[in-house]
C-alpha cells in the first residue's frame, strides 16, 4: 500500500507539473512551446493502401482529420467509437486485444491495464515525431505505463478537463462556478441539473466537500478503508439530492442533448462537447470551477494483437504534428498534447480557451490520481447505489 501511495503522489505531482509549466495563464494550452521536430509535410509518409483499426473516444478523430490522413498516406482509419474507459477495457479484454491496433485509455488507468496482457510496448524508434509532444506528458507513460520494464505502453494524445457547464440564457454563476452549484443550486437554477457519468459527479461532489472542510477527499486514493469512509458520506448526500437530477450521461452527445433538448440548466461535463457548442453559437458556457477542474490526459496504446503495425505508427506520427494537433482541437474543443498545436488554433478557439480558463486558473487543475482495480470496483459499487436509489 505504501508503494501505491507513493505512485499516486508521484503521478499527481507529475501531472500537476505539466499543467503548471505548459499552460498559459490565459488557458491556451502549450502555446509557450515551440516545435522541436520538422513540421508535417504533405506526402512525407510513404504511401500505403492499408488500414488501421482504432478503438478511440467518439469525437477524437473528426471526419476532416481522417480524410486528410487518408489523402496523405492512403491508409483507411476504421474508428470504433467509445465513450467510457470501462468500455475500452472490456472490448480489449474480450479478445485479448484482437481486432484493434490502437486504443485510447486515460492516463490514470495504468494500474487497471498492467496485468491484462492486451498491450505491447511501443518501439520508440518508430515514433519519429515524439519530439513534438509535451515531455511532461510523455514521462507519465514512461513511468506509469512501463509494464514489466519493457518500455512505455502509452503515449499522450489529448488532454481535457471536467467542470461545470450551464445555459447562459437561464443562469449566471457568481464569479467562477462551483461543483457545489449542481448540489445546492440557487433559486435561479430551479433545481435542474445534469451530472454526467455517475462516478464523475460524485467525485465533483467530494472535491466540493473537501473545499468546504467536510472531508479529506484526496485521501480516498490512499487505501480502501479511507475511500469507503469518504464515499459513504458522498453517496448518502448525492442520494438526498437525486430529485434534482435530469439525466446521467455517457459520452459526448448526451451532454449536448442535455442542454438542447432535456431541460438541463447546469451540469458537470467534459470541456470538449460544450466548447464545440459554444463555437456553434449555442447559449451554453463551460468554465473551470473555483475548486479547480478535474484534468486528464487520454493517450494512445498499441494492442498486443495489432495486425496493422506500420499503419498504426503512421497514424501516430501524423497525429503528433502541430498542424494536425491544431486542426483536431479546432474541430473537437479539447486540448492537444502536441507542442505548437496552439499556433494553429483559430481565433475562436483561442478566445474560448481564455474564457474557459480565466486568469491563472489553468495552473490550478486537479489531475485524476491513478486508480488501482480495488478503487474502480469500490467506486462502481457506490455509483450503482446512487443510480438505483
Amino acid at each position: 500500500m505504501k508503494e501505491l501511495k507513493n505512485s499516486t503522489q508521484q503521478t499527481s505531482k507529475a501531472v500537476k507539473k505539466f499543467n503548471r509549466r505548459t499552460l498559459l495563464a490565459s488557458g491556451a494550452a502549450l502555446a509557450a512551446f515551440t516545435p522541436v521536430a520538422p513540421m508535417f509535410v504533405k506526402n512525407a509518409f510513404a504511401a500505403t493502401s492499408g488500414q488501421v483499426n482504432v478503438l478511440m473516444w467518439g469525437e477524437y478523430l473528426p471526419d476532416s482529420v481522417i480524410a486528410d490522413f487518408k489523402a496523405k498516406t492512403g491508409i483507411t482509419v476504421n474508428h470504433t467509437k467509445i465513450g467510457d474507459n470501462g468500455e475500452i477495457i472490456s472490448k480489449m479484454k474480450a479478445g485479448g486485444g484482437a481486432g484493434y491496433d490502437l486504443a485510447s485509455p486515460t492516463n490514470m488507468r495504468a494500474l487497471q491495464w498492467e496485468n491484462l496482457g492486451v498491450l505491447q510496448p511501443f518501439d520508440m524508434n518508430k515514433v519519429t515525431n515524439i519530439g513534438n509532444v509535451n515531455p511532461g506528458m510523455v514521462a507519465v507513460g514512461e513511468r506509469d505505463w512501463n509494464f514489466g520494464n519493457k518500455g512505455s505502453h502509452w503515449l499522450p494524445q489529448l488532454w481535457g478537463t471536467e467542470s461545470i457547464s450551464w445555459r447562459t440564457d437561464k443562469w449566471t454563476p457568481d464569479g467562477l462556478p462551483s461543483f457545489g452549484d449542481i448540489w445546492e443550486p440557487n433559486p435561479g437554477i430551479d433545481g435542474a441539473f445534469m451530472m454526467g457519468r455517475t462516478y464523475s459527479m460524485m467525485t465533483g461532489c467530494g472535491i466540493w466537500m473537501h473545499h468546504q472542510g467536510k472531508m479529506d477527499f484526496w485521501s480516498s486514493y490512499k487505501d480502501e478503508e479511507t475511500m469507503r469512509k469518504n464515499w459513504e458520506i458522498i453517496t448518502a448526500y448525492c442520494i438526498s439530492k437525486k430529485s434534482n437530477l435530469v439525466k446521467f450521461w455517457s459520452g459526448a452527445d448526451p451532454q449536448k442533448q442535455g442542454f438542447t433538448s432535456d431541460g438541463v440548466v447546469v451540469g458537470q461535463t467534459w470541456d470538449g462537447p460544450i466548447v464545440s457548442m459554444m463555437k456553434a453559437g449555442e447559449p451554453v458556457a463551460y468554465q473551470t470551477t473555483k475548486e479547480g477542474a478535474l484534468a486528464w490526459v487520454d493517450g494512445i496504446t498499441m494492442s498486443a494483437k495489432a495486425e496493422n503495425i506500420d499503419e498504426a505508427y503512421e497514424l501516430i506520427n501524423y497525429s503528433f504534428t502541430p498542424e494536425v494537433g491544431g486542426l483536431t482541437i479546432n474541430e473537437i474543443g479539447y486540448n492537444s498534447a502536441v507542442i505548437g498545436a496552439s499556433d494553429h488554433y483559430t481565433d475562436a478557439t483561442k478566445a474560448i480557451s481564455q474564457a474557459v480558463y480565466p486568469g491563472d486558473t489553468a495552473s490550478q487543475l486537479n489531475p485524476w490520481p491513478p486508480e488501482p482495480p480495488w478503487f474502480a470496483d469500490a467506486r462502481a459499487e457506490y455509483a450503482n447505489k446512487f443510480e438505483t436509489a
